[in-house]
């Protein structure tokens, strides 16, 4: 039988890692942006170039904490979904955290966690979606929408849950 973790333990291991992500992937961006005073490579590095391509941007007027824990772990998926003009996520919601950005076209979010149960979000925008609320996604416009969506999803758990009991009223 497995040992039991503190719950702040996991939500600070799971903090550290994803900072670290962060930084490191950031730290390639920066290096390959930036002219080197002097290319020295190990014997173990590539004479290639690296090359970093910003897929979508998106920004948050507020701060963003991301604390996912999970006994056996932390997944961390990064997806592309399109929906067709018309087409909707269907009413779900999540065990962890997304963190995404609308590429092109614009959604509307339903979800009683805005005051008037809607958000509209357009090409630019980010989205971050916490854990165990009921919401849906709705291309009502005309063109595809395509959102770049990371989700931190506890080990073993799926993306979405559709099973309206295991999500909060």
């Amino acid at each position: 039988m497995k040992a039991s973790r503190p719950r702040t333990l996991d939500r600070a291991r799971t903090t550290v890692l994803l900072l670290a992500a962060i930084l490191a992937l950031s730290a390639c961006s920066t290096a390959a942006d930036a002219p080197s005073a002097s290319p020295t490579a190990s014997p173990t590095e590539s004479p290639a170039p690296v090359e970093a391509v910003d897929l979508a941007a998106g920004e948050q007027d507020a701060p963003v904490e991301v604390s996912v824990s999970g006994d056996d772990g932390v997944g961390v998926t990064f997806r592309e979904i399109t929906l067709a003009p018309g087409a909707s996520t269907g009413v779900h919601c999540h065990y962890g955290q997304l963190v995404a950005v609308v590429s092109e076209g614009t959604l509307t979010h339903y979800a009683d966690i805005y005051p008037s149960g809607v958000h509209v979000y357009t090409t630019g925008d980010s989205i971050i979606e916490g854990a165990g609320y009921r919401h849906e996604g709705r291309n009502e416009g005309d063109e595809n929408v395509v959102l770049w969506v990371t989700y931190i999803i506890p080990e073993g758990k799926p993306l979405a849950e559709t099973d309206l009991s295991h999500c909060d009223a």
